[in-house]
C-alpha cells in the first residue's frame, strides 16, 4: 500500500514539473506570439592581440625657443637610439607643440608680458606587431630619464586585426547556441524548433580574459594583449 502511495506521489510530482516547464515556455514565447519562442544565445573566443601602439612625449623647458628646440633634438636622438636597439622601425614624430610662459608680478601676482621660458613638447608614437615588445618598452622607456630625457609615457593599446571576421563567426555560433537552448526548453513539451522568425544581434563585449564586466553599449578593451570577445544573439523561432 505504501509503495503505491509513493509511486502516485512521484507521478504527481513529475506532472507538476512538466506543467511548470510548459507554463514557463509559454511565458517566454508570449513576448512575441503564442507559436514562437525567443531565446538569447551567446558565444565567445579568446584571442591574442596582433598589434600594439605606445604613445609618449618628450618635454623641455628652456629660456628661448631655440634652446628648447636644440635640447629636444638631443633627447630625441637618445630615444631613437633606444628604439633602434629594440628593433622598432615604425616611429612617428608628431607635430611639435610649444608655448611661452610669462613671469608674474611679484606684488600683484598677475602675469606680465615678460617671457619666462619656452615650453616644448614632442609627441611620439611607435607601433609593432610584436605586442610583447611594446609592453616591454612601455615599462622600460622611462629609464631614459637617467640619460637626461624628460619623457611622459602613456598606457599602451593592443588591437586584434581580424576582429571583423571573428564577429561574424561568433554571431553564427551565438545563433546556434540560441537554437540549442530553444530545443532544450521545448523538449519536455513535445514541441520542436521551427524556422527562425527574427534575429537581433546584441552588442559585443571585448574584455580582458578574466573580466566579468559588461555594458549595454558594449566594451572595446585595448588595454590587454589577451582578450575575450563575446557575442550575443536574440533569436525568435517558430514552434512546431
Amino acid at each position: 500500500m505504501l509503495e503505491k502511495i509513493e509511486r502516485l506521489q512521484i507521478i504527481s510530482l513529475g506532472l507538476l514539473i512538466a506543467l511548470a516547464i510548459v507554463v514557463s515556455t509559454k511565458m517566454v514565447s508570449s513576448t512575441i506570439s503564442d507559436n514562437e519562442i525567443s531565446v538569447t544565445g551567446s558565444a565567445y573566443e579568446i584571442v591574442k592581440s596582433d598589434s600594439g601602439t605606445l604613445n609618449f612625449d618628450i618635454s623641455v623647458k628652456r629660456a628661448t625657443k631655440q634652446e628648447a628646440y636644440v635640447a629636444a633634438q638631443d633627447q630625441i636622438r637618445i630615444v631613437k637610439k633606444y628604439l633602434s636597439d629594440k628593433q622598432i622601425t615604425n616611429v612617428d614624430l608628431k607635430t611639435i607643440n610649444g608655448y611661452y610662459t610669462y613671469k608674474r608680478d611679484s606684488k600683484t601676482g598677475a602675469y606680465t608680458d615678460i617671457r619666462e621660458a619656452y615650453n616644448l613638447s614632442q609627441p611620439i608614437t611607435i607601433q609593432s606587431d610584436k605586442v610583447e615588445l611594446i609592453k616591454e618598452i612601455s615599462n622600460e622607456i622611462t629609464g631614459l630619464i637617467n640619460q637626461g630625457v624628460d619623457i611622459n609615457v602613456y598606457a599602451p593599446s593592443y588591437d586584434y586585426s581580424k576582429l571583423g571576421d571573428l564577429k561574424v563567426s561568433l554571431l553564427e555560433k551565438a545563433s546556434q547556441d540560441a537554437k540549442n537552448r530553444a530545443m532544450s526548453m521545448l523538449k519536455p513539451t513535445r514541441n520542436s524548433v521551427g524556422n527562425i522568425s527574427s534575429v537581433r544581434m546584441g552588442v559585443y563585449q571585448i574584455t580582458p580574459v578574466n573580466s566579468t564586466d559588461v555594458s549595454d553599449m558594449g566594451i572595446n578593451d585595448t588595454s590587454s594583449i589577451d582578450k575575450k570577445v563575446t557575442a550575443v544573439a536574440n533569436v525568435s523561432f517558430k514552434i512546431k
